[in-house]
């Protein structure tokens, strides 16, 4: 019996495009997977998968993350409040913003987690680059947070064009990145392949 392996017949003009095609077709089935498996309401505390209450991981991050940016602005000078049972912060002219499950950064962490368990490269090196990057993650999620809202103080019909829009593809962008990097520093891979 002869092993066999599937490979893309692509034209030798695209071909060193291949992983970036990966890449996206990877963050995109990742993403819509996310989408329809992961049910919450933006206006409640109950987020299911498949059925499954994962709530209270959602609740304690969105805690977490509503604390920090909290702390954070609070310390820079910003006259902020923090209503620790909704996660509202709420600067002192009465623009707030509610810190919801969908602001944890989970789903950013779960599409650079999938990507880079399908990007090529030694398993042992994402031992640690996948934890690395789910710092990074991390990071640039209380960044994004803390930016939005320390804007809306001053201009709260920002709110969607930084939410919506600059900040959710400056995510992703952070995530093509650091898998640039994996791809061209970390993935311990010859660059013949």
């Amino acid at each position: 019996m002869r092993k066999t392996t599937l490979k893309l017949k692509i034209p030798a003009k695209l071909a060193p495009y291949q992983g970036v095609f990966i890449f996206f077709v990877t963050l995109f089935v990742a993403n819509y997977f996310w989408k329809f498996t992961m049910i919450g309401d933006e206006s409640d505390d109950v987020v299911t998968f498949f059925g499954i209450d994962l709530s209270s991981a959602f609740n304690f991050m969105s805690a977490h993350v509503a604390k920090v940016v909290f702390g954070f602005l609070k310390f820079v000078g910003y006259n902020i409040q923090l209503d620790e049972l909704s996660n509202i912060v709420s600067h002192d002219n009465n623009i707030a913003v509610r810190i919801v499950w969908a602001c944890t950064g989970y789903k950013q962490a779960y599409i650079f987690t999938v990507i880079m368990l399908f990007a090529k490269g030694s398993f042992v090196r994402k031992l640690w680059y996948i934890p690395s990057g789910l710092v990074v993650v991390y990071l640039f999620n209380i960044f994004r947070i803390i930016m939005i809202v320390a804007a809306i103080k001053e201009n709260p019909n920002s709110f969607e064009f930084l939410h919506e829009r600059l900040y959710k593809y400056l995510f992703y962008g952070v995530i093509f990145l650091m898998w640039v990097l994996w791809e061209e520093k970390f993935s311990g891979r010859k660059k013949t392949d």
